[in-house]
């Protein structure tokens, strides 16, 4: 399995996982094209795409930042999920890291949400219980409240705060309020 960084959307795994991105994540947490264009240009964004055997297997696209990797969107391809792929994955990038590692999930509302935070628990990430939102996306709608899990350890709600600060704007492309 190889990982492979793209840095426009004309490299040639783009439109897979592109593809996989709108199946995989709600409209409300989604990104448009024009916005992963323009992450696109940032040095510190990771447009990872996995390969297995000359085939698409899924994505990670994360944030490079000073104090923190962020996992922004993690996703495998239907055909190659519950086949341990994801968490072969995870378990690379943790091995490869020295920063904290964060990521979005949504609230335990329903059992797919679950299943996804108890996946992320057995790959050894916390999940921190202080209030947390995203800016809207889209117009017209409301903030997003999720929740953030971290690896190795639990976050303080002032880690949450400066996280919010210091990376919102460069994530969502927005100026702080």
């Amino acid at each position: 399995m190889k990982t492979i960084r793209l840095k426009n959307i004309s490299d040639y795994y783009f439109d897979k996982a592109w593809e996989l991105y709108e199946d995989a994540f709600p409209i409300e947490e989604k990104k448009t094209l024009d916005e992963q264009i323009v992450d696109l240009q940032n040095d510190d964004y990771h447009f990872d795409v996995i390969i297995e055997k000359d085939q698409f297997v899924g994505f990670n696209l994360w944030w490079n930042f000073e104090a923190y990797n962020y996992i922004e969107y993690f996703a495998t391809s239907a055909q190659h999920r519950n086949k341990g792929i994801g968490k072969l994955v995870l378990e690379k990038f943790i091995d490869t890291n020295n920063k904290q590692i964060i990521l979005e999930v949504e609230l335990p509302i329903s059992n797919i949400n679950e299943r996804r935070i108890n996946f992320y628990k057995r790959i050894g990430f916390k999940l921190n219980e202080h209030y947390y939102e995203i800016p809207s996306l889209r117009k017209s709608k409301s903030p997003l409240q999720l929740l953030l899990m971290s690896y190795p350890g639990f976050i303080s709600k002032k880690d949450v705060d400066f996280f919010i600060h210091k990376y919102h704007p460069i994530i969502y492309n927005k100026t702080t309020k």
